[in-house]
């Protein structure tokens, strides 16, 4: 059984998920638009949950949240399984491609075959959708992927039941249920907000306050944690910013991808202004990554290197505070 599936490879994979199930039902939404919508974009340190032996960060809302927000605004109703036992997982996948129906998974990539060994971290917030089987293998479209591939059964099972953080439990999902019509525009206005809500929180370790925290803490680490481990932990923070699923360079771009999009169907001239702003922020973030990876790598010709990127961090924190400000009143 094979359905007819239109792979489109995207930036990030659960945006493109949300964004090839929405093509395949017959509603033309891009993964900016997905990931703007869904209110994805994010920050938040995470001391309490080690990965790698590193403190977590995100740059991206909590698994499952993009699609869940997306859905609610625009309309659709979608519906979620996780499940204890592999088999009846495997049972609920194969009646859903019986009825011609593709599925989203969240699954773990340690385990995942097909991508290269370097990219296979204990990270267990990848998506991915199955869109037919032949005898024993799984047919898959992997947004980040060039090209449709597959996997076995088992091959499946393992990823589908990772342990470990944020494990999957065999976790579905697919839309159910459509409107005649999608409601963009308030759809947009509602996850603006609720991004500027995340971003500008008075948390401490979330938003523009985070970032801020993680900047205090880089300036700390090499005493208090030794420069081995304080290396450690800078090489999880660009892991998790440019390797990993949670985007921070990158989801700057899909944002301004997204404002740029959303510019135009509201007819917003400052939305676009403020694209183009956060192209420049994501710029800042890749060249803050690069001097971070200088560092642990041993190759920082800086004095001071520490406290540099630190700094760095700050700025970043001071242009994203003002940023969102900005973007709060422009809607």
């Amino acid at each position: 059984m094979e359905i007819n599936f239109t792979h489109h490879q995207s930036a990030h994979c659960e945006n493109g998920v949300v964004s090839n199930l929405m093509k395949h039902n017959g509603f033309d939404v891009s993964e900016p638009m997905a990931f703007g919508i869904g209110s994805g974009l994010l920050f938040c340190y995470i001391p309490f949950l080690k990965v790698n032996h590193a403190p977590a960060l995100t740059y991206r809302a909590m698994p499952g949240l993009i699609f869940k927000r997306f859905a609610k605004r625009v309309g659709i109703k979608i519906k979620r399984e996780k499940f204890k036992n592999p088999e009846t997982a495997k049972i609920r996948l194969d009646e859903n491609l019986t009825k011609n129906n593709p599925v989203g998974l969240q699954v773990g990539v340690y385990n995942l075959v097909y991508f290269p060994d370097e990219y296979r971290f204990h990270f267990n917030a990848h998506n991915l959708v199955v869109y037919g089987k032949k005898d024993d293998t799984y047919l898959i479209s992997d947004p980040v992927m060039e090209t449709v591939t597959t996997l076995t059964e088992k091959e499946l099972e393992k990823i589908r039941f990772a342990k470990g953080a944020f494990a999957p439990k065999g976790h579905m999902y697919y839309p159910i249920d459509f409107p005649k019509e999608l409601d963009i525009k308030k759809a947009i206005v509602k996850g603006i907000k609720h991004t500027c809500r995340d971003m500008l929180a008075p948390v401490p370790i979330v938003g523009i306050k985070g970032i801020r925290m993680v900047a205090k803490l880089i300036r700390k680490w090499p005493k208090k944690k030794g420069v081995k481990v304080a290396n450690h932990y800078l090489g999880q923070i660009v892991r998790m910013q440019e390797e990993i699923g949670t985007g921070g360079g990158g989801f700057r771009y899909i944002y301004a991808a997204f404002l740029q999009e959303a510019g135009k169907l509201l007819e917003n001239d400052n939305l676009a202004l403020l694209s183009t702003e956060m192209t420049e922020i994501g710029d800042s973030w890749r060249d803050f990554a690069l001097d971070a990876s200088r560092i642990y790598k041993n190759r920082s010709a800086k004095d001071d290197a520490y406290n540099n990127i630190a700094s760095q961090l700050d700025e970043l924190a001071n242009r994203e505070e003002a940023f969102f400000k900005k973007l709060k009143k422009a809607i």
